[in-house]
């Protein structure tokens, strides 16, 4: 089985590409923008150039041989939104760029398309003792939800023409070693020593470990079950965001100076600077049910949240200086 990634240089994909060169009979294929781009450690494995989705017109050709296509690559949620028409440059990836691709993927007789989608086509927030499933009505509450929502319509629809294959992944936050953003962000903060307003944040957020999603899509590369089928993925524990604080601070070997701001001022005074997305992740119920992916494809999270992120604290405080 040969298995074409797309985001080869990114956080999940480079992740796969590594996981897949270990396997027998696996051959491991990096889909990249440009002959030039590099792989981090330059795994060994196959390049096939595919352009920059965003305006690049994939051609069939580039995809022979490939029997499953993993699309890990998307232009993804940021904090600092600078694109004067978010939803426009959202769609020109998301949507109008997987689309060409799955298409040449088809015409190519590519079997299986595999799509990393997003938690936020559920939504932002679940009401307290609720869980999103892969069954809930999608409410995507912003452009980026909402670029994941039309991509999988637009994949199903492509794919009910085609006969080619396809399985959806929602996952919710993947963290693990070399994890950025606003993760990278929060363990700065801790190792620190830096005094955050997270003690009285009781809310459950659903993460998912970075080799506990790795472990899932090499199950949907093939499964039969998985075969045009969406599904919710997390490690199966919902953390408080201050557990969450406490838990990094102690693998990073600092104390844990977290302030006991009440959850709705907190909230207030981000949405007044103007920051409501970072309010609704640190104050917002988010949680997943991962029934229908276990009981389906008889997958477990194999990997327990707490060594995860002192896995990921570790690899952070052997990192030059962040």
């Amino acid at each position: 089985m040969r298995v074409l990634v797309t985001g080869a240089t990114g956080f999940v994909g480079r992740a796969l590409l590594q996981r897949l060169l270990a396997l027998d009979g696996v051959g491991a294929v990096a889909g990249l923008r440009r002959a030039d781009v590099l792989v981090e450690g330059e795994l060994p494995c196959e390049r096939r150039v595919l352009g920059d989705l965003a305006v690049a017109v994939v051609s069939s050709e580039s995809l022979q041989g490939i029997d499953v296509l993993v699309h890990t690559a998307a232009r993804v949620h940021v904090m600092d939104e600078a694109a004067t028409d978010p939803l426009a440059a959202f769609r020109a990836v998301n949507v109008e760029g997987m689309l060409r691709l799955a298409t040449a993927a088809a015409e190519a007789g590519v079997k299986r398309f595999v799509l990393i989608s997003s938690v936020k086509v559920n939504g932002e927030e679940t009401p307290p003792g609720r869980a999103f499933s892969a069954a809930d009505q999608p409410c995507p509450g912003d452009a980026y939800g909402l670029s994941k929502w039309e991509a999988e319509q637009a994949l199903q629809a492509l794919c009910e023409r085609t006969g080619m294959q396809w399985v959806i992944i929602r996952p919710p936050l993947v963290y693990g070693p070399g994890v950025r953003a606003n993760f990278q962000r929060l363990m700065g903060g801790l190792a620190r020593g830096l005094p955050l307003p997270l003690g009285a944040l009781d809310n459950r957020r659903s993460l998912v470990a970075l080799d506990n999603l790795l472990d899932l899509l090499l199950i949907c590369l093939a499964h039969p079950a998985a075969a045009n089928q969406t599904f919710m993925v997390s490690d199966g524990d919902d953390w408080s965001v201050a557990e969450l604080a406490r838990h990094l601070a102690r693998s990073l070997q600092r104390p844990a100076r977290l302030l006991p701001v009440p959850r709705s001022w907190l909230r207030s005074g981000l949405q007044l600077l103007g920051r409501g997305s970072l309010a609704q992740r640190l104050c917002g119920e988010l949680r997943v049910d991962i029934d229908k992916t276990r009981t389906l494809l008889g997958w477990q999270p194999a990997h327990a949240a707490a060594e995860a992120l002192r896995a990921t604290a570790e690899d952070f405080l052997a990192r030059p200086a962040q």
